[in-house]
């Protein structure tokens, strides 16, 4: 009998999970890009020990619109990926939808639009995990069927983005934590 071994993905946010959220939610300038603590070194460790397919997965209100041009955005983000790669951190692709959420596009967070690839595909999504800081992070593994890490900064963000009630969203959250090392330790267990 011939046994596949699926890949495992780590659907990973960025703002707020990679790097620090700002005051305005938008990272379109260096001075406002800060790296979450040990996040580099952490997901380094789970990069380089783990078998997991990283898939980075980001709402970026009204990417390429006026407020947001697309010539501030990108290279922030790509200095992010490179930074990431220095470390040994790459993803095999970047998702980024870019609408508003009174838009409530399937591709927007907690949607799977973005990610129809992976569910159509053969991957091990019950043994897959949703990394983010937001309640629609968590929304979003209920969704595709695994589980989520929540990364708990004090706050439960993007309530009114979500149909998932917070005291139900427990039941998705397999770890709730502020700490990459945590992150790390749980994930190279599993």
């Amino acid at each position: 009998m011939l046994i596949v071994n699926m890949k495992r993905i780590l659907f990973i946010d960025r703002d707020g999970t990679l790097i620090e959220e700002s005051a305005d939610e938008k990272i379109d300038s260096f001075e406002k890009l800060k790296f979450l603590p040990d996040v580099l070194q952490q997901l380094s460790r789970i990069a380089s020990n783990s078998d997991y397919l990283l898939v980075m997965v980001t709402n970026q209100d009204g990417l390429g619109t006026p407020n947001f041009p697309e010539h501030t955005f990108r290279p922030v983000h790509d200095y992010i990926l490179q930074e990431l790669k220095n470390k040994g951190i790459e993803f095999s692709a970047v998702h980024i939808d870019t609408t508003f959420p009174h838009q409530k596009a399937i591709t927007r967070k907690p949607g799977t639009g973005m990610l129809t690839e992976y569910l159509e595909r053969s991957y091990d999504i019950k043994h897959s995990y949703v990394i983010g800081d937001r309640i629609t992070d968590v929304e979003l593994a209920k969704n595709l069927g695994c589980k989520a890490i929540f990364i708990d900064h004090g706050q439960s963000l993007g309530v009114n983005e979500t149909t998932l009630k917070l005291e139900d969203a427990s039941l998705y959250i397999a770890l709730r934590t502020s700490n990459w090392k945590e992150i790390a330790d749980f994930l190279l267990l599993q």
